[in-house]
């Protein structure tokens, strides 16, 4: 039964990066939820940046299909910070606005394709 459903079902994790003129500066990550297509994240991450570089970075979360065997591939992005848009950039200025408080927000992912061009841009 469990075989079946492995072929839909996904083992997502999260990447969290932080990026500045499109190099990556410091990551984390989440587990791995086995099996689900709605996978249900109790973790939460903290970054320490300089002041005075805090406007110059962005905050990537990537939720990627891990994958043992082969390549893990990505499923959907969001950027936050310097390169962020709509509730993006909204989330990212509540952050700055309340430093060393948590902020939590849900957000839309974006095709992996879509953002790897804006994250291009950044150098």
């Amino acid at each position: 039964m469990c075989d079946l459903m492995l072929s839909r079902l996904k083992d997502p994790y999260v990447k969290i990066a932080i990026m500045q003129n499109g190099k990556r500066l410091k990551k984390k990550k989440t587990s791995i939820k086995k099996c689900t297509l709605n996978p249900y994240y109790n973790e939460s991450f903290s970054f320490e940046v300089p002041f005075e570089q805090i406007q110059k970075i962005c905050l990537v979360v990537t939720v990627v299909d891990y994958d043992r065997i082969g390549t893990s591939e990505p499923i959907g992005r969001c950027i936050l910070g310097c390169m962020g848009t709509g509730t993006e950039l909204r989330h990212w200025s509540d952050m700055l606005a309340s430093p060393r408080r948590p902020i939590a927000q849900w957000h839309t992912l974006k095709d992996p394709e879509e953002t790897d061009e804006i994250l291009k841009n950044m150098k």
